[in-house]
């Protein structure tokens, strides 16, 4: 797939000061960087094809925004990409205590993933290939669901300063979107670490329960359990998927291709999600939530019911530190 060039983008505009205001230049009139394949723009309820122009980070080369308007430097040092102050200050709060929760998780996850695949492998029975099929499915449908609602969430809300919860999971949150193509700099473990955490629990249950239980009563609760099962995949499997999304070169013909059939996150459907302000398609399993969830305005629904009950602005430590500068 070929990488369309696209423009920087203006980083954060709404109820940043008028000095601290970039101005975003025009899209260029060369109609083969004009013409944006338009399989994930079709009828999309918010972001038009010249947003995605203007405002979408060229994630190929996150270092060229520090030229714009016809090589005019920008004083302030650039507004994304590994350079960017804000995004050197978070990937440096990556911790040793951190990087050991990973990696525990990591594997006490994988080892729970192989001993709930043989237990199902066990019990299953060829009569029900139908069951497991619609588990998939949901189990697809809920991890994507899952997935939206966790990005959301740690996306709009919270701050880096909360005490544990702040630089172990909101930081990469933070970091993501003023260096998105980070993810595509960190490693199994640190890619994977916390959706293998979230998937720990499920897994332990599923296994206690094939462990405790009788031949009869795990034939008769087999469809959840295998709904259980696969759900955990999908979510211990989101991030590298999202990870997936963001790496532009060098990805295997068999991810490529699930990608270019949407079954699993495409990469230029989930550039919709880094056009600022970074308020619409949170979904980063399959993506197949994000549409319907923006056409009846799920998100917005929330964060207004949110902001009128507490008085909190959605996003506002994430546009703090978009707005680092050196």
């Amino acid at each position: 797939m070929d990488l369309v060039t696209l423009p920087p983008c203006s980083r954060r505009l709404d109820g940043m000061p008028q000095e601290q205001v970039l101005s975003v230049p025009q899209a260029t009139s060369d109609p083969s960087v004009l013409k944006i394949s338009s399989t994930f723009l079709i009828s999309t309820p918010i972001k038009t094809e010249q947003d995605i122009l203007e405002k979408s980070m060229p994630e190929d080369d996150p270092n060229s925004n520090s030229e714009v308007n016809g090589g005019v430097e920008l004083k302030k040092g650039p507004r994304w990409g590994p350079q960017h102050k804000g995004a050197q200050e978070l990937a440096n709060l990556y911790s040793s205590g951190k990087r050991s929760q990973e990696v525990i998780c990591v594997w006490l996850c994988i080892s729970l993933m192989l001993l709930n695949l043989y237990l199902i492998v066990r019990h299953f029975h060829f009569e029900r290939i139908s069951i497991v099929i619609m588990a998939a499915l949901c189990g697809i449908l809920t991890a994507d669901f899952g997935s939206g609602l966790v990005h959301w969430a740690a996306d709009t809300w919270g701050s880096v300063d909360l005490p544990i919860i702040g630089k172990n999971f909101l930081r990469p949150f933070r970091e993501h979107h003023i260096d998105p193509t980070s993810i595509t700099r960190h490693d199994f473990i640190e890619t994977n670490g916390d959706n293998f955490m979230i998937a720990i629990p499920i897994l332990g249950k599923l296994a206690y329960n094939f462990l405790s239980r009788t031949q009869a009563e795990i034939q008769q609760e087999f469809a959840f359990s295998a709904y259980l099962f696969l759900c955990s995949i999908f979510v211990a499997m989101t991030n590298q998927i999202h990870k997936w999304s963001h790496t532009y070169w060098g990805l295997p013909k068999w991810v490529i291709l699930m990608q270019d059939y949407h079954i699993m996150l495409p990469r230029r459907h989930h550039r919709i999600h880094h056009v600022a302000p970074h308020e619409t398609y949170f979904c980063i399993t399959t993506g197949w939530l994000n549409w319907p969830l923006e056409k009846i305005r799920f998100w917005t629904c929330l964060e207004n019911v949110i902001e009128y009950t507490t008085g909190c602005r959605p996003r506002d430590d994430d546009m703090k530190w978009a707005q680092k500068s050196q």
